[in-house]
């Protein structure tokens, strides 16, 4: 097998157990979900999940990890700062592309971020978003605000308190079935941690 044809395996293999995994979630409790009936629901052996995932924790770790991680990469690419102006406000696309990705995978966080079985899960994307946002306030030319840069005035804070910010945004955006775009969405809530940013940066 070429290396080609085989991370496509992988991939279609991954994909399978994650849709089988959001099929069950919505029908059972995530807690009371055994390895065996995502295998069975993907049509693939326990093997074969046990061979990419340590569990189902884990399954959903990772999916959450692989867009937090294209987050940092593709903002590290841009390295700027998030500009708007009150005429055309512009959002970074990374941040669109990671709403894309909770629109697509949103009966799955539905459910995580919206029971108290998924408490793990929310300490998981708070963990995940705060380290994605220390990275990028640690940038040279990201969030600069009067010639100071956030992470210089409050570096651990600031990324804590707009990880929540976004933690309560992506929960409403779900709780209210996503009334707006991925693309609006993301907007509003750069804008709103930018004003968070810049004003910690602010901070003697």
């Amino acid at each position: 097998m070429t290396q080609s044809a085989g991370n496509l395996r992988v991939k279609r293999t991954q994909r399978l157990l994650r849709a089988a995994l959001m099929d069950l979630v919505e029908q059972r409790e995530f807690e009371s979900l055994t390895v065996g009936e995502i295998a069975e629901r993907a049509m693939i052996s326990r093997a074969g999940f046990y061979r990419y995932y340590q569990d189902k924790y884990d399954l959903v770790e990772q999916l959450f990890e692989e867009a937090v991680q294209t987050l940092i990469n593709e903002t590290s690419a841009q390295a700027r700062a998030v500009q708007s102006t009150e005429a055309t406000p512009t959002v970074p696309e990374p941040w669109v592309q990671f709403f894309e990705h909770l629109a697509e995978y949103q009966r799955l966080y539905r459910v995580l971020l919206g029971r108290a079985s998924g408490s793990w899960f929310v300490a998981k994307v708070r963990t995940a978003l705060t380290e994605a946002l220390q990275t990028r306030v640690q940038q040279p030319s990201s969030c600069v605000h009067n010639g100071k840069q956030v992470a210089v005035a409050y570096d651990q804070l600031a990324p804590s308190l707009v990880a929540l910010l976004f933690i309560e945004i992506i929960a409403r955006w779900f709780k209210q079935s996503l009334p707006e775009a991925p693309r609006e969405i993301a907007l509003r809530s750069s804008l709103l941690a930018s004003s968070l940013l810049k004003e910690v940066s602010s901070w003697a």
